[in-house]
């Protein structure tokens, strides 16, 4: 088999599109067309149907696309082992990050690790768990930091961290010298809310379920630091990681306020593709953010 002629199917079929695979190889899409229908008339069968401006694959072409990718999977895997018999202790690292363990958590982690390693490279970056996981799926980096639990057969997932989540206000706020504040006292409150989906939002959602609350969702933001800038300008409450606002804590723009009820936590996972080779850059990363996580967790108990 032409194996030049399987990768740009191979491509047609991942962005079902021939013009986005030939921008992706950096061809010319009739190229693109051209080396398919041969491939086609080689082996006298059909891999696309197409309905109106939709593509589709047929059964020959999922089974095909199938074995393309454990293909070009694998010579990934191979072009990173010799790369990394060739740096050995330099090299690179691709790390896609959810938002909150990507902007709090993950530069403390790079900071100790770059002044071990100086000469690996280290890119990161952000996305929402979802399109971690699927990322991860298709190789298309070392690793990923998610904070929620998507499990995949193709993935090695392990915990690595656990973070409270604390009810934040402005100091002007009538709760902002409460010792602590039981639940039912957030009935009828305004509160501000990641957007839905996300893993702090499927807690703070839980946490209101689990009380019988009555809120008012005055906010969605999909960034920390906007919910953090909209509790300081008195726009409600809100529910966020301790991580998160210990800076604006210590700088007393904003009040923590402890709640009677220990359960809201939330977990970071770190991922990575079961058939990945764990090369040595790699393999160092995760013994130290392993080490630095276990240090972080003491210090929260």
């Amino acid at each position: 088999m032409n194996l030049n002629q399987l990768r740009i199917f191979y491509f047609a079929a991942k962005y079902v599109s021939f013009s986005a695979a030939a921008e992706a190889l950096f061809v010319t899409q009739p190229a693109v067309t051209k080396q398919i229908q041969q491939l086609q008339s080689a082996h006298e069968v059909k891999l696309f149907n197409r309905f109106g401006k939709k593509m589709v694959l047929t059964d020959a072409g999922e089974a095909l696309y199938s074995f393309a990718d454990k293909i070009f999977q694998i010579e990934t895997q191979a072009e990173e082992n010799l790369r990394d018999f060739q740096q050995r202790k330099s090299g690179r690292l691709r790390i896609h990050a959810s938002e909150s363990f990507g902007a709090y958590y993950l530069p403390f982690i790079i900071n100790l690790f770059r002044k071990k390693y100086p000469k690996i490279h280290i890119a990161v970056n952000i996305f929402t768990n979802q399109q971690i996981v699927e990322n991860t799926i298709r190789l298309e980096n070392d690793l990923g930091f998610i904070s929620s639990l998507l499990e995949h057969k193709k993935l090695v997932v392990s915990e690595i961290l656990e973070d409270r989540l604390i009810l934040i206000a402005p100091p002007s706020h009538p709760f902002a010298h409460k010792k602590v504040l039981d639940p039912w006292k957030l009935e009828g409150q305004s509160i501000i809310m990641h957007e839905k989906g996300s893993a702090s939002r499927n807690i703070v959602d839980e946490f209101i379920r689990k009380n019988n609350l009555f809120v008012s969702v005055t906010l969605e933001l999909s960034n920390n630091e906007a919910i953090k800038r909209a509790v300081e300008q008195g726009l409600g409450l809100s529910l966020i990681s301790e991580n998160v606002v210990r800076e604006e804590i210590e700088r007393k723009k904003l009040k923590p306020i402890p709640l009677a009820d220990p359960t809201l936590k939330r977990k970071f996972y770190l991922i990575y593709h079961k058939d990945k080779y764990l090369s040595q850059p790699f393999q160092m990363f995760v013994q130290m953010m392993n080490q630095w996580a276990s240090e972080y967790t003491k210090t929260q108990l």
